[in-house]
């Protein structure tokens, strides 16, 4: 393989990579508030203290309460499972991501190579999701499972080791399906949402692209609209993904209970840490992404 070669394959892939491992760090955290409050795991002392009506459970008391009982290291609990997708990850999201962009631009755009709409750009963005659930699927079924029950597991790899032989490949893999339709529409809003506030930013300043504050800016707006339309679909594949073996048969059993039991208010739980995590994680993302393209490129 040529030199010419290998740095393309750098530059197509190490932003994203880059990008994944700044989302992760700033926000796993948060992450994990959403996950036990989606699967109804929150904390005995948030409990407890809901309970005597001293102080309502929310995402602060969450943190107050996993540090008070973990330490800080209890708030990165189940990190290893995100790390180790993360950068294959939102490598492949965003080299997927560029790739549809050419192809939209090829077939969808007068002569071939006008600027995407808006829209088009979304749908790029939804074309990634695909590729992006194929790698997040596996290591979310363990995060999850990770950060729902800190007890019956001692590590990645015994979590990992416990679900294989719970089922094989086909219970490690479970919910796979539902983090592809949690990704295909929040990519969408991620992508679509970022390069509408990077242009609206870009415009402001009279310049042809934002300044890093600002990619910085649309990169968190993106993060908060990619949440607002991802996180009912991310409540049904949480709930599936950490069930108990046999309780669902599909992702579509557990939209049916939800709805049946809790009405639509179901598919807003963990939607306020969702949102507290987006802007800044996927901030640093995209300022990561964006920054490590201009070093790739100079």
């Amino acid at each position: 393989m040529s030199e010419v070669s290998s740095l393309a394959i750098v530059m197509g892939f190490a932003p994203g990579a880059i990008g994944g491992v700044c989302n992760t760090i700033v926000g796993h955290p948060i992450d994990l508030i959403k996950v036990r409050m989606q699967t109804n795991s929150a904390s005995a002392f948030a409990r407890a203290a809901q309970a005597s009506a001293l102080v309502r459970s929310n995402t602060f008391t969450e943190l107050r309460a996993i540090v008070a009982m973990d330490g800080l290291g209890g708030l990165y609990r189940g990190v290893t499972a995100p790390l180790l997708a993360v950068i294959p990850a939102f490598a492949i999201n965003f080299w997927s991501f560029d790739t549809a962009k050419q192809v939209i631009q090829r077939y969808g755009t007068p002569d071939g190579q006008g600027t995407l709409s808006i829209v088009q750009t979304g749908l790029a963005g939804s074309c990634a999701g695909v590729g992006l659930a194929c790698v997040l699927g596996p290591s979310e079924r363990i995060k999850c499972l990770m950060q729902v029950d800190k007890t019956r597991y001692s590590s990645f790899m015994d979590c990992a080791t416990q679900v294989y032989k719970e089922g094989g490949v086909r219970s490690v893999f479970r919910g796979f399906g539902a983090t592809v339709m949690r990704d295909v529409p929040g990519n969408f809003g991620y992508f679509g949402g970022y390069e509408f506030f990077r242009r609206l930013f870009a415009r402001a300043e009279g310049r042809e692209n934002p300044s890093l504050a600002s990619t910085f800016m649309a990169g968190g707006l993106g993060g908060v609209l990619n949440w607002i339309v991802a996180n009912p679909f991310d409540v049904a594949k949480s709930v599936y993904q950490t069930a108990p073996p046999g309780k669902y048969n599909s992702v579509f059993e557990v939209y049916r209970h939800l709805l049946r039991e809790e009405g639509a208010a179901a598919f807003f739980r963990g939607l306020s840490p969702a949102l507290i995590r987006a802007f800044p994680s996927n901030a640093a993302c995209l300022a990561g992404v964006e920054t490590a393209r201009t070093i790739f490129q100079s």
